[in-house]
């Protein structure tokens, strides 16, 4: 299991049963060429806690959370700072930090409370695929 360094690593706790969170996941994957960003379920004791410390409910997971040297992103935010850490193109995604964050985040919410119906889940967290397994911390 990959070794965790705050000070240097970028995390994204995503939630692990959701399929859309899980195909963003692997989205991310295959366009991280450098392998920067390292994954963990918010399900997972690791993902957990760190949710938790930062004020979320992880037993009611409804954003994402990236973590970064930088600091710790939410909602629409971590969308971004995920685009900026990817590079290349995926940077001109920064253009929407032009919006008012409350206006990012009303649309990353109701995405988000609607995600399981539009997108489905499961009752436990996904199988990572090998490529994914070497950058998943739990």
């Amino acid at each position: 299991m990959p070794h965790y360094d705050p000070s240097r690593d970028h995390l994204l706790l995503f939630d692990g049963i959701c399929h859309l969170c899980d195909a963003s996941v692997r989205f991310i994957v295959k366009r991280d060429l450098q392998a920067k960003i390292k994954f963990a379920p918010i399900q997972s004791p690791l993902g957990s806690q760190l949710y938790a410390q930062h004020g979320l409910d992880p037993a009611a997971p409804d954003t994402m959370l990236f973590i970064t040297p930088r600091g710790a992103f939410k909602a629409s935010d971590a969308a971004l700072e995920i685009a900026r850490t990817l590079g290349g193109p995926w940077k001109l995604a920064l253009i929407f930090k032009l919006l008012p964050r409350a206006l990012r985040d009303a649309a990353y919410g109701f995405i988000s409370r609607n995600r399981y119906r539009w997108f489905g889940k499961d009752e436990s967290c996904m199988m990572p695929t090998p490529e994914l397994k070497a950058r998943m911390l739990e």
